[in-house]
This record gives structure tokens, sequence and C-alpha cells, in this order.
């Protein structure tokens, strides 16, 4: 019962700002044309890279959804600069996890995040743009133009008003519910099993927590709301505020697959500055918390009361919102394969399978379906997301679709 009280005490208190950050999410997607995030994105100064920065803090993409947004971005004008810094921003935050972490951490917190998050790209988004002035990355450009990859908004509200429910309620689930769910997992065995006093042990040391916290982070895939659970956790058995900041940072926008997409996408220099960015922005805004007088304690006792103890009333709106959010991630998982199921039943000699490494969400499936779509001889492509298969009718060659594949900054299996 402990795991389950323990799981329970974070589900509802995460649940109303988790159910608000979707239904704001969908409302971005629905209302917002996708054009106009690769408008003013073409330059290499500090209003591109800063517009970039504002564009991602808020867009609920997490750091697998970003990079063909990204790569999409690049191809259609942006300037690495703002690409770099659209990048580092984006799955740090979005209106879901603000909330979320809001509900979690307390509003110091709630609002560090995005801040460090516009600071940290803009950082790394103005010393790519200092070295692409001056030539430095001249020879590492990205192979391939695949034209605007868009979609149209609905034409009705009442299309768009459906599109915010279906995109918000659904696809977002099926894009990041395994990390939540795969988060709060995470979060309640730190709250069991690890001993209230174990932190305490090195609390004076946060520079070397801060190491341990970034070493652990940056390989770890972990979502932007999937990486609130495990902080808030940590935070309870002793870790300080500033090395929680450093897992919410570190943890969804640097990991293994998105520095090799970035590195193929954007060059190796302009990959070694944003990992750069985002473990010194990470670093800096953490010591920042923990050594500022006053602002460790300030941020460390805005953490709500729930969120300290693993019994707590449970209000009706919680409760409702917690029971939303276990269906959304049930019909998610339940769409997810169902059509994988259908696509495999239905499979005819006329399609070729493909293995594609890196597909990890729907913003990933679409980019891919529509990229191979552009390639000469392909009738027909349906990606089944949860096998990682793409299916491709027409006569176009292996070797066409492979190099495709790997210009869309994806692995061929």
């Amino acid at each position: 019962m402990e795991y389950i009280n323990a799981l329970l005490t974070m589900l509802n208190g995460m649940s109303p700002y988790l159910v608000l950050g979707f239904l704001i999410a969908g409302v971005l997607h629905a209302f917002v044309p996708s054009a106009i995030y690769s408008r003013y994105l073409a330059g290499t100064g500090i209003k591109s890279v800063l517009t970039a920065a504002a564009i991602g803090v808020p867009l609920p993409l997490c750091s697998c959804g970003v990079l063909p947004t990204a790569v999409s971005l690049r191809r259609n004008g942006a300037s690495r600069a703002a690409t770099t810094s659209f990048l580092i921003a984006t799955p740090q935050t979005g209106v879901d996890s603000i909330a979320a972490t809001y509900s979690m951490m307390g509003l110091p917190f709630a609002f560090l995040r995005p801040v460090a998050a516009l600071v940290t790209a803009l950082l790394g988004g103005s010393v790519l743009g200092m070295l692409e002035k001056r030539g430095v990355l001249d020879g590492e450009n990205v192979d391939g133009d695949d034209g605007q990859q868009t979609e149209a908004l609905p034409a009705t509200l009442w299309g768009r008003v459906v599109e915010t429910l279906r995109y918000g309620l659904v696809e977002m689930m099926q894009n990041i519910g395994k990390w939540l769910v795969l988060g709060l997992v995470i979060a309640t065995l730190i709250t069991v099993w690890v001993p209230d006093d174990f932190f305490t042990t090195y609390a004076s040391n946060h520079f070397l927590n801060m190491l341990v916290v970034v070493v652990i982070a940056v390989p770890m895939y972990v979502c932007a709301t999937g990486s609130i659970p495990i902080a808030a956790a940590l935070m309870m058995k002793g870790l300080s505020p500033g090395c929680a900041l450093v897992m919410l940072m570190a943890g969804p926008a640097a990991n293994v697959a998105s520095m090799l997409v970035v590195g193929r996408a954007l060059g190796k220099r302009a990959a070694a500055v944003y990992l750069a960015s985002i473990v010194a922005g990470a670093m800096g805004f953490g010591m920042v918390i923990d050594y500022w007088p006053g602002l460790q304690q300030l941020v460390a006792s805005a953490m709500p009361e729930c969120m300290k103890c693993h019994h707590s009333e449970v209000s009706w709106l919680n409760a409702l919102c917690s029971t939303v959010i276990v269906v959304m991630i049930a019909v998610g998982f339940i769409t997810k394969y169902r059509k994988s199921y259908l696509l495999t039943k239905n499979k005819t000699n006329r399609m070729n399978e493909y293995k594609i490494n890196g597909m990890m969400c729907n913003h990933c499936k679409m980019a891919v379906e529509k990229g191979l779509a552009t390639v000469e001889g392909v009738e027909k492509v349906t990606v089944d997301l949860a096998k990682g298969v793409a299916y491709v009718e027409g006569t176009a060659t292996p070797d066409a679709i492979r190099a495709k594949v790997t210009a869309l900054g994806y692995e061929n299996a």
C-alpha cells in the first residue's frame, strides 16, 4: 500500500495542472499556424535567437518531438543559431510541464524553470550565431531539403475545438504517456526506498551533487513532465533545490538520441555548443539557487505540503483529473497498439518494410511519413510507431528510402 499511496499522492497533486496543460497544448496546436515558427528565425543575431527561444519555451514538445520540428525549421530557412536556441528551450519546458511544476514544486520553481530555459537557449544560440557569422560552421550543412512540412489548420471553429481535444487529450498522451508513467514510477520508488536523510550526508557539496545529477541526467531520456516527479522525490529525500533544477533542465534537453540527431542536422560543433550550453546553464542556475542567500530556502519551502507526505485529503477535482489522466493514458496506449495491430494484419505484398530507430512520438511519425512521401517512386507511406517500422509502397529503391531516413535525422536498423 505504501507504493500505491506514494504514487497516488503525486498523481493527484499533478493531475489538474496536467489536464490544463494538455488542453493549452491542444489550443496551440489547433489555433496557431505552424508556419509562424519558422517565419522569423532566419537570422543569426540576438533577435532571431530570442524569438526562437520565446517560441520554444511554451511549446509542449518533448526532446524527441522537437527534433523533427527543428530539422524542418532549419531546412525551411532558420539559421543554426535560431534552431539551436529552439532545440535548447523547447524540451525543457512547455505549458503542460510548467503547470505540473507549479503543482508539485511550487511557484518559484514554476517561474525559474522557463526563465532558466530561456537564458540557456539565448546562451547557446548566441554562441552558435557568432560561430556562424565567422564561418566556423561552414561545411557542416544539413543534407537535403524537404520543403515546408506543415499542416493546415481546421477550417471551422468547431473543427479546431475538436482538434484541440484530439491533440491535447489523445495524441499528446501518446507522445509522453510512457515517460510520464515512468517518471511517476521512478519517483514512487525513490520516495519509498530512499531514506529521508540520504542526501543530507552530502548536502554541503552542492557542486559534486550537481555533477552526479548531470552524469545521470544527460544520457537518460525523460520528458519535461516526466522529470518533475523524479526531481520532487529527490528533493523530499534531501537533494538541494539547485540539484533538482539541474535534473529538470538536463534530463529532458540532453540525451544520447538528441545529441546524435543534432550532430547530423546542425554539425558536430553545433552539437558540442548545444550540450555545453545545457550543462553550463543547468549548473549555473543550480548554483544560483543553492548559494544565493535565502533563495534555496524560499524554493524549498514553496513545495506544496501534499508533496511532502504520503497521505493527504483528495478533493473531487483532483480525483476527477486523476481519473481523466489515467483514462487518457489507457486510451493513448490502446489506440497506439490497435493501429499497430491493424497495420500488421492488413499488410500486403506491395508494402516494403523498413525498420527505423529513433521514432518516439507522433511528431516523429509525421516527419517520417511526410519525408518519405517526397522520395521519387513512393506511392504511399504508413508508419507503425509502436514497432518503429515504415511500410512503403511504390517503386522507390531501398537505398533512396534509407538515405531519406538518414537525412530526416533517424537511423536505419
